[in-house]
């Protein structure tokens, strides 16, 4: 696995063997950055992406690499992005880890212009997580949020979020919304 695109364009990033972590695929990482580009331009130096199931922050990494401001990886298990932070020492002041369960958030010390949310599919994970961004705080004001769901995975769109669009990657679908 690899950075796509941006100033890290092809660093290699640690993976894990194994089923317990699912990076989002190199394929699907470029085209959701084309989709973003589309929707919001290419700069994305004012922006704060809140990488949460972030497992090996593959998506929270190649952020950083386009040139988001500042990026927060989160997870239940941070061993994997730490590994790869390492890989990232020049940037360390543009990103943090946080260790936490996104289904039970405290209140937010950061507001977020952008969350990218890859959970264990199949749940029931990312309606919990969703709720608890929006409770607690950690969306600014037309915050994107870009959720992978396995392609069959149902999901109950919160009232407080639009649906701007929806993509198919293999396995995975694609969902890019935005806070009303």
């Amino acid at each position: 696995m690899r950075i796509v695109g941006g100033k890290y364009r092809g660093k290699k990033l640690w993976t894990p063997e194994g089923k317990e972590v699912r990076p989002t695929s190199e394929r699907a990482r470029e085209a959701i950055f084309n989709i973003l580009y589309s929707k919001l331009g290419g700069d994305y130096s004012n922006l704060n992406l809140l990488d949460i199931f972030c497992g090996t922050g593959a998506f929270g990494f190649e952020a950083l690499s386009r040139g988001f401001a500042h990026i927060t990886f989160a997870d239940i298990d941070t061993v994997p992005v730490n590994k790869n932070a390492k890989l990232f020492v020049a940037e360390k002041e543009r990103f943090d880890i946080i260790k936490t369960d996104a289904t039970h958030l405290s209140r937010a010390r950061r507001k977020y212009d952008m969350v990218f949310m890859d959970a264990p599919y199949a749940k029931g994970l990312t309606e919990q997580a969703l709720e608890q961004l929006l409770l607690q705080g950690w969306l600014n004001e037309k915050a994107i949020c870009v959720v992978e769901l396995r392609n069959d995975e149902r999901f109950l769109l919160p009232e407080t979020l639009e649906l701007l669009d929806e993509r198919v990657y293999g396995l995975a679908r694609v969902l890019f919304l935005r806070k009303c």
